[in-house]
């Protein structure tokens, strides 16, 4: 049943893929609203309880991916998700606009050095996806070289996978409609303002060269062992919803384990 949900979202990795056919709004199946929220706050409390036993155990980590355009839900993801998760054992990464440093070195050194050690939980608030999106629709870099990048993602992803990194990618997916809707929320709230940033509008005139470029990505890089999430995202309780429930079943499906005492026997200690 849980591989079940999480494949509902999944992308095939087949030619033909079409983000205009799903649905931002779709519920999900989730149908009251209070109940799903209150249902999402179980979910992060058992993400928690399993981040402890990640941690404890040590030999695996949980890499989530969150990419969407502008005002899709990131950070209030982050926040509806993970926040119930101690400190310890989770790092939220935000990648913005590549340093100096980083411009001198490989698009996946930075992204590599991000990657969460064992027993930890990685967040990345946009990611390497950065670097066949924004890089590709703005012209940053020439088709070919582009071209060559979905494989090397591939190679990337998959040899995280096998040293022990279980990779959930999800695509947050808003309407050209509610990203407008936000936007003027953004402007017209004093405490949203901070978040407004003009050259958003410019980003917004290439809408559809993006959901091409998202195309491309989730096709090319939705593999067996890092499959692509598109999650609706008009409704922010429906996509905190669905991205709590898949990373609590994931975690579940890994099992990690408290490891017994070594070189000790409990029953022996005695403290006075």
């Amino acid at each position: 049943m849980a591989e079940a949900f999480a494949k509902r979202f999944q992308v095939s990795g087949k030619k033909g893929f079409s983000l205009a056919e799903l649905d931002p709004r779709d519920s999900c199946g989730f149908k009251n609203k209070d109940e799903t929220k209150a249902q999402t706050g179980k979910d992060a409390m058992a993400i928690d309880a399993l981040q402890n036993r990640l941690y404890a155990e040590g030999k695996r980590a949980l890499l989530v991916v969150l990419q969407g355009i502008d005002c899709s839900g990131k950070d209030g993801t982050v926040r509806a998700v993970f926040n119930a998760c101690g400190p310890i054992g989770v790092l939220n990464t935000p990648f913005k606009a590549p340093s100096a440093e980083e411009l001198s070195h490989d698009y996946l050194w930075r992204v590599h050095k991000a990657v969460p050690p064992k027993g930890m939980i990685g967040i990345f608030n946009r990611s390497h996806y950065e670097d066949v999106l924004v890089v590709k629709v703005k012209g940053y870099a020439p088709p070919d070289v582009i071209e060559r990048r979905y494989e090397e993602i591939n190679h990337f992803e998959k040899l995280l996978s096998h040293n022990g990194v279980k990779i959930l990618k999800f695509m947050l997916n808003i309407s050209k409609d509610e990203q407008a809707e936000r936007l003027r929320e953004r402007v017209a709230d004093p405490e949203k303002r901070w978040k407004f940033n003009p050259g958003d509008l410019e980003d917004r005139k290439l809408w559809d060269q993006y959901m091409v470029a998202y195309e491309a990505a989730l096709t090319r890089c939705s593999t067996e062992h890092a499959p692509w999430h598109v999650v609706p995202a008009d409704r922010n309780w429906v996509r905190n919803a669905v991205v709590a429930r898949i990373t609590r079943e994931t975690l579940e499906a890994m099992d990690p384990k408290f490891p017994e005492p070594k070189d000790w026997d409990p029953a022996t200690i005695q403290i006075v």
